[in-house]
Protein backbone atom coordinates (compact mmCIF):
# COMPACT_ATOMS: atom_id res chain seq x y z
CA UNK A 1 0.00 0.00 0.00
CA UNK A 2 1.44 3.57 -1.23
CA UNK A 3 0.99 6.74 1.22
CA UNK A 4 0.38 8.50 -2.27
CA UNK A 5 -2.91 6.67 -2.79
CA UNK A 6 -6.37 7.05 -1.98
CA UNK A 7 -6.75 3.71 -0.65
CA UNK A 8 -4.32 4.59 2.24
CA UNK A 9 -5.68 8.40 2.67
CA UNK A 10 -9.08 8.02 2.73
CA UNK A 11 -9.22 4.27 3.72
CA UNK A 12 -6.93 2.81 5.78
CA UNK A 13 -5.47 5.42 7.66
CA UNK A 14 -8.92 7.22 9.08
CA UNK A 15 -10.13 3.94 9.93
CA UNK A 16 -6.60 2.99 11.62
CA UNK A 17 -6.21 6.01 13.88
CA UNK A 18 -10.19 5.65 14.36
CA UNK A 19 -10.28 2.22 16.24
CA UNK A 20 -6.45 2.67 17.58
CA UNK A 21 -7.75 6.01 19.21
CA UNK A 22 -11.25 4.44 20.34
CA UNK A 23 -9.31 1.32 21.95
CA UNK A 24 -6.50 3.63 23.41
CA UNK A 25 -9.40 6.15 25.25
CA UNK A 26 -10.90 3.63 26.75
CA UNK A 27 -7.57 2.26 28.68
CA UNK A 28 -6.46 -0.57 26.58
CA UNK A 29 -3.30 -0.10 25.86
CA UNK A 30 -2.72 -4.03 24.86
CA UNK A 31 -5.41 -3.78 22.66
CA UNK A 32 -4.56 -0.73 20.87
CA UNK A 33 -1.05 -1.43 20.36
CA UNK A 34 -2.15 -5.35 19.04
CA UNK A 35 -4.50 -3.64 16.46
CA UNK A 36 -2.01 -1.14 15.40
CA UNK A 37 0.15 -4.34 15.18
CA UNK A 38 -2.03 -5.88 12.89
CA UNK A 39 -3.28 -2.74 11.11
CA UNK A 40 0.92 -2.59 10.07
CA UNK A 41 0.64 -6.12 9.05
CA UNK A 42 -2.19 -5.37 6.23
CA UNK A 43 -0.27 -2.22 5.51
CA UNK A 44 2.43 -4.90 4.66
CA UNK A 45 0.58 -7.18 3.33
CA UNK A 46 -1.55 -5.60 0.77
CA UNK A 47 1.13 -5.16 -1.88
CA UNK A 48 2.06 -9.09 -1.45
CA UNK A 49 0.48 -11.11 1.22
CA UNK A 50 2.83 -13.92 1.67
CA UNK A 51 5.48 -11.63 2.47
CA UNK A 52 3.65 -11.51 6.24
CA UNK A 53 4.60 -14.38 6.96
CA UNK A 54 7.68 -13.65 6.04
CA UNK A 55 7.82 -10.32 8.47
CA UNK A 56 6.11 -12.06 11.27
CA UNK A 57 9.07 -14.80 11.33
CA UNK A 58 11.60 -12.47 11.10
CA UNK A 59 10.46 -10.50 14.11
CA UNK A 60 9.73 -13.99 16.58
CA UNK A 61 12.73 -15.58 15.26
CA UNK A 62 14.74 -11.85 16.52
CA UNK A 63 12.46 -11.41 19.39
CA UNK A 64 13.49 -15.18 20.62
CA UNK A 65 17.28 -14.49 19.74
CA UNK A 66 17.50 -11.39 22.09
CA UNK A 67 16.13 -13.59 24.62
CA UNK A 68 18.63 -15.75 24.34
CA UNK A 69 21.41 -14.01 23.96
CA UNK A 70 20.31 -12.25 27.31
CA UNK A 71 20.46 -15.53 29.17
CA UNK A 72 23.34 -16.50 27.24
CA UNK A 73 26.83 -16.70 29.08
CA UNK A 74 30.69 -15.81 27.73
CA UNK A 75 31.15 -17.53 24.41
CA UNK A 76 27.63 -18.99 24.25
CA UNK A 77 26.45 -14.95 23.53
CA UNK A 78 29.05 -15.00 21.16
CA UNK A 79 27.89 -17.71 19.54
CA UNK A 80 24.13 -16.84 19.44
CA UNK A 81 24.51 -13.53 18.42
CA UNK A 82 26.86 -14.85 15.33
CA UNK A 83 24.29 -17.25 14.22
CA UNK A 84 21.04 -14.87 14.70
CA UNK A 85 22.79 -11.85 12.79
CA UNK A 86 23.87 -14.59 10.13
CA UNK A 87 20.39 -15.74 9.88
CA UNK A 88 19.21 -12.01 9.30
CA UNK A 89 22.06 -11.97 6.40
CA UNK A 90 21.49 -14.54 5.08
CA UNK A 91 17.73 -14.45 4.53
CA UNK A 92 18.55 -10.94 3.19
CA UNK A 93 21.03 -11.85 0.98
CA UNK A 94 18.79 -14.44 -1.00
CA UNK A 95 16.13 -12.18 -1.19
CA UNK A 96 18.39 -8.86 -2.55
CA UNK A 97 21.37 -10.59 -3.82
CA UNK A 98 21.04 -14.23 -4.67
CA UNK A 99 20.24 -13.18 -8.67
CA UNK A 100 23.56 -10.95 -8.58
CA UNK A 101 25.68 -12.84 -6.91
CA UNK A 102 24.74 -15.79 -8.98
CA UNK A 103 25.56 -13.90 -11.80
CA UNK A 104 29.05 -12.86 -10.65
CA UNK A 105 29.93 -16.21 -9.98
CA UNK A 106 28.92 -16.93 -13.91
CA UNK A 107 30.96 -13.94 -15.16
CA UNK A 108 34.09 -14.99 -12.96
CA UNK A 109 33.97 -19.02 -13.83
CA UNK A 110 32.32 -18.42 -17.70
CA UNK A 111 29.52 -20.20 -16.84
CA UNK A 112 26.03 -19.47 -17.97
CA UNK A 113 23.83 -20.21 -14.21
CA UNK A 114 20.00 -20.14 -14.49
CA UNK A 115 18.27 -18.20 -11.56
CA UNK A 116 14.72 -17.29 -11.23
CA UNK A 117 14.18 -13.94 -10.59
CA UNK A 118 12.75 -13.41 -6.94
CA UNK A 119 10.25 -10.88 -5.54
CA UNK A 120 11.81 -8.22 -3.45
CA UNK A 121 10.21 -7.76 -0.07
CA UNK A 122 9.22 -4.46 0.18
CA UNK A 123 11.49 -2.95 3.41
CA UNK A 124 13.80 -6.28 4.30
CA UNK A 125 16.26 -4.42 4.58
CA UNK A 126 15.15 -1.83 6.73
CA UNK A 127 13.74 -4.34 9.05
CA UNK A 128 16.58 -6.54 8.89
CA UNK A 129 19.04 -3.71 9.85
CA UNK A 130 16.81 -3.01 12.41
CA UNK A 131 16.98 -6.32 14.07
CA UNK A 132 20.60 -6.35 13.74
CA UNK A 133 21.10 -3.64 15.82
CA UNK A 134 18.93 -4.58 18.16
CA UNK A 135 20.50 -8.00 18.63
CA UNK A 136 24.14 -6.24 19.00
CA UNK A 137 22.67 -4.01 21.65
CA UNK A 138 21.54 -7.01 23.29
CA UNK A 139 24.70 -8.55 23.13
CA UNK A 140 26.36 -5.22 24.68
CA UNK A 141 23.76 -5.29 27.75
CA UNK A 142 22.24 -1.87 26.26
CA UNK A 143 18.35 -2.84 26.16
CA UNK A 144 15.42 -3.63 28.50
CA UNK A 145 13.65 -6.48 28.52
CA UNK A 146 11.01 -5.97 25.62
CA UNK A 147 7.19 -7.45 25.39
CA UNK A 148 7.08 -9.58 22.02
CA UNK A 149 3.60 -6.59 21.59
CA UNK A 150 5.85 -4.00 21.66
CA UNK A 151 9.07 -5.28 19.95
CA UNK A 152 6.91 -6.47 17.26
CA UNK A 153 5.21 -3.01 17.14
CA UNK A 154 8.78 -1.61 16.32
CA UNK A 155 9.76 -3.23 14.01
CA UNK A 156 6.57 -3.66 11.87
CA UNK A 157 5.25 0.25 12.70
CA UNK A 158 3.54 0.91 9.29
CA UNK A 159 4.75 5.34 9.30
CA UNK A 160 8.41 3.84 8.88
CA UNK A 161 8.21 0.08 7.78
CA UNK A 162 8.47 0.02 4.02
CA UNK A 163 11.52 2.71 3.72
CA UNK A 164 12.59 3.92 7.11
CA UNK A 165 14.02 5.73 8.96
CA UNK A 166 15.94 3.42 10.40
CA UNK A 167 14.75 3.35 14.08
CA UNK A 168 16.84 1.98 16.94
CA UNK A 169 15.00 0.29 19.61
CA UNK A 170 15.85 2.78 22.44
CA UNK A 171 14.02 5.81 20.58
CA UNK A 172 10.84 3.73 19.74
CA UNK A 173 9.97 1.38 22.14
CA UNK A 174 9.69 4.02 25.62
CA UNK A 175 7.09 5.71 23.27
CA UNK A 176 5.07 2.56 22.71
CA UNK A 177 4.39 2.27 26.52
CA UNK A 178 3.42 5.67 27.44
CA UNK A 179 -0.27 6.09 27.83
CA UNK A 180 -0.62 9.49 26.82
CA UNK A 181 0.52 8.25 23.29
CA UNK A 182 -3.28 6.29 23.35
CA UNK A 183 -4.88 9.33 23.06
CA UNK A 184 -5.77 11.80 20.94
CA UNK A 185 -3.72 14.72 20.76
CA UNK A 186 -4.95 17.46 18.66
CA UNK A 187 -2.45 19.80 18.39
CA UNK A 188 -0.32 16.43 17.48
CA UNK A 189 -2.90 15.30 14.83
CA UNK A 190 -3.07 18.86 13.35
CA UNK A 191 1.09 18.82 13.06
CA UNK A 192 1.30 15.35 11.67
CA UNK A 193 -1.26 16.26 9.27
CA UNK A 194 0.21 19.26 7.87
CA UNK A 195 4.03 17.33 7.96
CA UNK A 196 2.11 14.94 6.05
CA UNK A 197 0.74 16.84 3.42
CA UNK A 198 3.65 19.02 2.72
CA UNK A 199 5.51 15.28 1.78
CA UNK A 200 2.36 14.48 -0.23
CA UNK A 201 2.60 17.62 -1.84
CA UNK A 202 6.58 16.92 -2.43
CA UNK A 203 6.06 14.01 -3.83
CA UNK A 204 2.88 14.28 -6.37
CA UNK A 205 3.49 17.39 -7.43
CA UNK A 206 7.32 18.28 -7.65
CA UNK A 207 8.98 14.75 -7.24
CA UNK A 208 6.51 13.29 -10.45
CA UNK A 209 6.40 16.56 -12.40
CA UNK A 210 10.78 16.29 -12.38
CA UNK A 211 10.71 12.39 -13.11
CA UNK A 212 10.25 12.71 -16.95
CA UNK A 213 12.93 15.35 -17.37
CA UNK A 214 15.38 12.61 -16.15
CA UNK A 215 13.85 9.68 -17.72
CA UNK A 216 14.23 11.31 -21.66
CA UNK A 217 17.91 11.61 -20.90
CA UNK A 218 18.03 8.28 -19.40
CA UNK A 219 16.46 6.90 -21.73
CA UNK A 220 18.12 7.84 -24.61
CA UNK A 221 21.44 6.76 -23.39
CA UNK A 222 19.95 3.59 -22.73
CA UNK A 223 19.95 3.06 -26.09
CA UNK A 224 22.80 4.45 -27.03
CA UNK A 225 21.86 7.76 -28.47
CA UNK A 226 25.09 10.51 -27.12
CA UNK A 227 24.26 13.37 -25.06
CA UNK A 228 24.92 16.92 -25.04
CA UNK A 229 25.99 18.94 -22.50
CA UNK A 230 22.98 20.61 -21.43
CA UNK A 231 21.10 17.40 -21.43
CA UNK A 232 23.58 15.61 -19.76
CA UNK A 233 23.09 18.32 -16.96
CA UNK A 234 19.94 18.72 -17.17
CA UNK A 235 18.82 15.01 -16.60
CA UNK A 236 21.21 14.52 -13.61
CA UNK A 237 20.11 17.39 -12.07
CA UNK A 238 16.46 16.60 -12.58
CA UNK A 239 17.22 13.48 -10.94
CA UNK A 240 18.83 14.98 -8.04
CA UNK A 241 16.05 17.03 -7.48
CA UNK A 242 13.55 14.13 -8.14
CA UNK A 243 15.18 12.10 -5.65
CA UNK A 244 15.58 15.00 -3.11
CA UNK A 245 11.37 15.52 -3.29
CA UNK A 246 10.67 11.68 -3.36
CA UNK A 247 13.28 10.90 -0.30
CA UNK A 248 12.45 14.09 1.82
CA UNK A 249 8.50 14.03 0.85
CA UNK A 250 8.43 9.89 2.14
CA UNK A 251 10.16 11.44 5.13
CA UNK A 252 7.95 14.07 6.38
CA UNK A 253 4.85 11.98 5.31
CA UNK A 254 6.57 9.10 7.84
CA UNK A 255 7.66 11.79 10.44
CA UNK A 256 4.01 12.85 9.56
CA UNK A 257 1.61 9.87 10.29
CA UNK A 258 4.06 8.92 13.31
CA UNK A 259 3.05 12.40 14.74
CA UNK A 260 -0.25 11.88 14.52
CA UNK A 261 -0.11 9.09 17.04
CA UNK A 262 1.95 11.09 18.92
CA UNK A 263 5.18 9.40 18.48
CA UNK A 264 8.52 11.11 17.34
CA UNK A 265 10.59 9.33 14.49
CA UNK A 266 14.28 10.23 14.45
CA UNK A 267 15.13 12.97 11.75
CA UNK A 268 16.28 11.54 8.69
CA UNK A 269 16.70 14.23 6.03
CA UNK A 270 18.37 17.91 7.12
CA UNK A 271 18.55 19.82 4.00
CA UNK A 272 21.55 17.93 2.30
CA UNK A 273 21.91 19.60 -0.55
CA UNK A 274 23.16 22.71 1.91
CA UNK A 275 25.81 20.41 3.06
CA UNK A 276 29.31 22.50 2.65
CA UNK A 277 31.31 19.08 2.01
CA UNK A 278 30.59 15.68 1.80
CA UNK A 279 31.15 14.82 5.39
CA UNK A 280 28.29 17.28 5.91
CA UNK A 281 26.44 15.53 3.13
CA UNK A 282 26.54 12.65 5.22
CA UNK A 283 25.21 13.97 8.44
CA UNK A 284 22.24 15.29 6.41
CA UNK A 285 21.28 12.36 4.11
CA UNK A 286 19.77 9.62 5.48
CA UNK A 287 20.94 10.28 8.77
CA UNK A 288 19.80 7.00 10.53
CA UNK A 289 21.17 4.98 7.56
CA UNK A 290 25.12 6.43 8.04
CA UNK A 291 24.48 5.93 12.11
CA UNK A 292 23.64 2.56 11.76
CA UNK A 293 26.63 2.39 8.93
CA UNK A 294 28.74 4.21 11.86
CA UNK A 295 27.35 2.10 14.92
CA UNK A 296 27.29 -1.14 13.40
CA UNK A 297 30.01 -1.61 10.43
CA UNK A 298 32.34 1.66 10.90
CA UNK A 299 33.21 1.52 14.76
CA UNK A 300 33.56 -2.40 14.34
CA UNK A 301 36.20 -2.19 11.47
CA UNK A 302 38.07 0.02 14.06
CA UNK A 303 36.87 3.27 13.24
CA UNK A 304 39.64 5.94 13.47
CA UNK A 305 41.07 3.98 16.20
CA UNK A 306 43.76 2.32 14.40
CA UNK A 307 45.74 4.84 12.51
CA UNK A 308 44.63 7.09 9.41
CA UNK A 309 45.49 4.65 6.68
CA UNK A 310 43.00 2.04 8.56
CA UNK A 311 40.90 4.54 9.05
CA UNK A 312 40.39 5.32 5.28
CA UNK A 313 40.46 1.56 4.46
CA UNK A 314 37.47 1.46 6.94
CA UNK A 315 35.25 4.27 5.08
CA UNK A 316 35.56 3.40 1.72
CA UNK A 317 34.60 0.05 3.30
CA UNK A 318 31.83 0.93 5.07
CA UNK A 319 30.70 3.04 2.40
CA UNK A 320 31.02 0.28 -0.63
CA UNK A 321 28.80 -1.98 1.58
CA UNK A 322 26.23 0.77 2.00
CA UNK A 323 26.05 1.27 -1.84
CA UNK A 324 25.37 -2.56 -2.10
CA UNK A 325 22.84 -2.07 0.67
CA UNK A 326 21.29 0.67 -1.75
CA UNK A 327 20.67 -2.27 -4.34
CA UNK A 328 22.46 -5.35 -5.96
CA UNK A 329 24.26 -3.96 -8.65
CA UNK A 330 27.71 -2.94 -9.80
CA UNK A 331 26.53 0.76 -10.28
CA UNK A 332 25.46 1.25 -6.55
CA UNK A 333 28.88 -0.25 -5.18
CA UNK A 334 30.46 2.28 -7.43
CA UNK A 335 28.79 4.82 -6.42
CA UNK A 336 29.32 4.01 -2.52
CA UNK A 337 32.98 3.55 -3.37
CA UNK A 338 33.21 7.26 -5.18
CA UNK A 339 31.56 8.81 -2.00
CA UNK A 340 34.06 6.84 0.57
CA UNK A 341 36.54 7.80 -2.15
CA UNK A 342 35.10 11.81 -1.28
CA UNK A 343 35.10 11.50 2.08
CA UNK A 344 38.62 9.89 2.29
CA UNK A 345 39.44 13.27 0.50
CA UNK A 346 37.87 15.37 2.71
CA UNK A 347 39.14 14.05 5.60
CA UNK A 348 42.49 14.24 4.53
CA UNK A 349 41.88 18.01 3.50
CA UNK A 350 40.68 18.48 6.70
CA UNK A 351 43.97 16.98 8.33
CA UNK A 352 46.21 18.96 6.38
CA UNK A 353 44.46 22.09 6.99
CA UNK A 354 44.76 21.12 10.61
CA UNK A 355 48.46 20.55 10.57
CA UNK A 356 48.54 23.78 8.71
CA UNK A 357 46.85 25.24 11.92
CA UNK A 358 43.83 26.44 10.61
CA UNK A 359 40.55 26.49 12.77
CA UNK A 360 38.34 24.54 10.81
CA UNK A 361 35.39 25.67 13.19
CA UNK A 362 35.98 29.18 11.58
CA UNK A 363 34.60 30.06 7.81
CA UNK A 364 33.98 33.00 5.48
CA UNK A 365 30.69 33.20 3.19
CA UNK A 366 32.85 32.69 0.12
CA UNK A 367 34.45 29.41 1.59
CA UNK A 368 30.80 28.12 2.24
CA UNK A 369 29.00 28.64 -1.07
CA UNK A 370 32.48 27.67 -2.73
CA UNK A 371 32.07 24.25 -0.72
CA UNK A 372 28.04 23.86 -0.98
CA UNK A 373 28.77 24.51 -4.80
CA UNK A 374 31.65 21.79 -5.41
CA UNK A 375 29.62 19.60 -3.08
CA UNK A 376 25.99 19.85 -5.33
CA UNK A 377 28.31 19.32 -8.49
CA UNK A 378 30.04 16.02 -7.19
CA UNK A 379 27.15 14.53 -5.84
CA UNK A 380 24.61 15.36 -8.77
CA UNK A 381 27.31 13.53 -11.09
CA UNK A 382 27.38 10.76 -8.81
CA UNK A 383 23.83 10.04 -8.82
CA UNK A 384 24.38 9.45 -12.36
CA UNK A 385 25.45 5.80 -11.00
CA UNK A 386 23.08 5.93 -8.96
CA UNK A 387 20.05 6.29 -11.51
CA UNK A 388 21.99 4.30 -14.36
CA UNK A 389 20.61 0.52 -14.75
CA UNK A 390 23.89 -0.08 -15.86
CA UNK A 391 27.53 1.58 -16.48
CA UNK A 392 27.07 2.05 -20.48
CA UNK A 393 24.00 4.69 -19.32
CA UNK A 394 25.96 6.16 -16.91
CA UNK A 395 28.89 6.63 -19.12
CA UNK A 396 27.20 7.94 -22.08
CA UNK A 397 25.51 10.30 -19.01
CA UNK A 398 28.37 11.51 -17.52
CA UNK A 399 30.18 11.80 -21.37
CA UNK A 400 27.71 14.27 -21.91
CA UNK A 401 27.86 16.13 -18.63
CA UNK A 402 32.01 16.48 -19.27
CA UNK A 403 31.18 18.01 -22.81
CA UNK A 404 32.26 15.19 -25.04
CA UNK A 405 29.32 15.82 -27.57
CA UNK A 406 28.67 19.42 -27.92
CA UNK A 407 26.86 22.14 -26.03
CA UNK A 408 23.02 21.60 -27.66
CA UNK A 409 20.18 20.02 -26.81
CA UNK A 410 18.27 19.14 -29.62
CA UNK A 411 18.27 15.26 -30.42
CA UNK A 412 16.21 15.67 -33.77
CA UNK A 413 13.43 17.82 -33.75
CA UNK A 414 12.65 17.93 -29.79
CA UNK A 415 14.35 19.30 -27.33
CA UNK A 416 15.06 17.43 -24.22
CA UNK A 417 15.46 19.88 -21.30
CA UNK A 418 13.86 22.93 -22.78
CA UNK A 419 13.90 26.65 -21.27
CA UNK A 420 10.85 26.17 -19.35
CA UNK A 421 11.89 22.89 -17.87
CA UNK A 422 15.32 24.73 -17.04
CA UNK A 423 13.43 27.55 -15.34
CA UNK A 424 11.41 25.16 -12.98
CA UNK A 425 14.34 22.95 -12.12
CA UNK A 426 16.14 26.35 -11.31
CA UNK A 427 13.60 27.28 -9.27
CA UNK A 428 13.20 24.31 -7.38
CA UNK A 429 16.93 23.86 -6.65
CA UNK A 430 16.75 27.75 -5.22
CA UNK A 431 14.11 26.41 -3.12
CA UNK A 432 16.32 23.33 -1.44
CA UNK A 433 19.38 25.63 -1.11
CA UNK A 434 17.72 28.52 0.85
CA UNK A 435 14.25 27.57 2.40
CA UNK A 436 13.98 25.62 5.66
CA UNK A 437 12.80 21.67 5.77
CA UNK A 438 10.39 20.54 7.36
CA UNK A 439 11.94 19.18 10.27
CA UNK A 440 12.80 22.30 11.17
CA UNK A 441 9.48 23.91 10.79
CA UNK A 442 8.23 21.18 12.98
CA UNK A 443 10.97 21.32 15.35
CA UNK A 444 9.52 22.78 18.62
CA UNK A 445 7.33 19.67 18.33
CA UNK A 446 9.63 16.94 17.12
CA UNK A 447 12.65 18.04 19.19
CA UNK A 448 11.81 20.35 21.65
CA UNK A 449 14.68 19.56 23.39
CA UNK A 450 17.24 20.23 21.13
CA UNK A 451 15.89 23.62 20.35
CA UNK A 452 16.69 24.70 16.58
CA UNK A 453 18.20 28.12 15.10
CA UNK A 454 14.86 28.47 12.51
CA UNK A 455 14.23 31.85 12.97
CA UNK A 456 10.53 31.39 14.87
CA UNK A 457 8.95 33.03 12.17
CA UNK A 458 9.41 29.76 10.47
CA UNK A 459 7.93 27.35 12.52
CA UNK A 460 4.92 26.19 12.56
CA UNK A 461 1.86 27.00 14.58
CA UNK A 462 -1.79 25.82 14.69
CA UNK A 463 -3.12 29.21 12.97
CA UNK A 464 -5.25 30.14 10.05
CA UNK A 465 -2.49 31.13 7.89
CA UNK A 466 -0.94 27.39 8.38
CA UNK A 467 -4.19 25.78 8.01
CA UNK A 468 -5.09 27.97 4.83
CA UNK A 469 -1.69 26.61 3.71
CA UNK A 470 -1.89 22.61 4.37
CA UNK A 471 -5.42 22.73 2.80
CA UNK A 472 -4.32 24.43 -0.44
CA UNK A 473 -1.44 21.52 -0.42
CA UNK A 474 -3.93 18.91 0.19
CA UNK A 475 -6.38 19.51 -2.63
CA UNK A 476 -3.39 20.08 -4.58
CA UNK A 477 -1.80 16.59 -3.96
CA UNK A 478 -4.62 14.63 -3.71
CA UNK A 479 -5.62 15.69 -7.49
CA UNK A 480 -2.46 14.57 -8.16
CA UNK A 481 -2.71 11.06 -6.15
CA UNK A 482 -4.33 8.72 -8.94
CA UNK A 483 -1.13 8.71 -10.53
CA UNK A 484 0.37 6.89 -7.84
CA UNK A 485 4.00 6.37 -8.75
CA UNK A 486 5.73 4.61 -6.20
CA UNK A 487 8.72 6.30 -3.89
CA UNK A 488 12.08 5.69 -5.21
CA UNK A 489 13.20 4.11 -2.06
CA UNK A 490 10.85 1.06 -1.90
CA UNK A 491 13.06 -1.11 -3.69
CA UNK A 492 15.64 -1.32 -1.11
Amino acid sequence: MLFNSYLFILGFLPVALTIFFWLGGRGWLNAATCWLVLASLVFYGWWHPPYVVLVVGSTLFNFMAGRWIAAGQGRTRKGLLTVAVSANLLLLGYYKYAGFLVGVAGQVSGSSFEFDTILLPLAISFFTFQQIAYLVDVYRDETEEYSLLHYALFVTFFPQLVAGPIVHHKEMIGQFVQAAVYRLNPLYLAAGMTLFFIGLFKKVVIADSVEPFATRVFDLAQVGIPITLLDGWGGALAFTLQLYFDFSGYSDMALGLALMIGIRLPVNFLSPYQAVNIIDFWRRWHITLSRFLREYLYFPLGGNRKGTLRRYVNLLLTMLLGGLWHGAAWTFVVWGGVHGLMLVINHGWHALRRRLGHDLSRSTVWGRGLGRLLTLLAVTAAWVLFRADNFQVATTVLAGMAGQHGLGSMVGARTLIGPLAWAMLAGLLAMVLILPNSWQLMARLLAPDRGTATPSRWHWRPTLAYGAATAIMMVVALSRVYQTDEFIYFQF
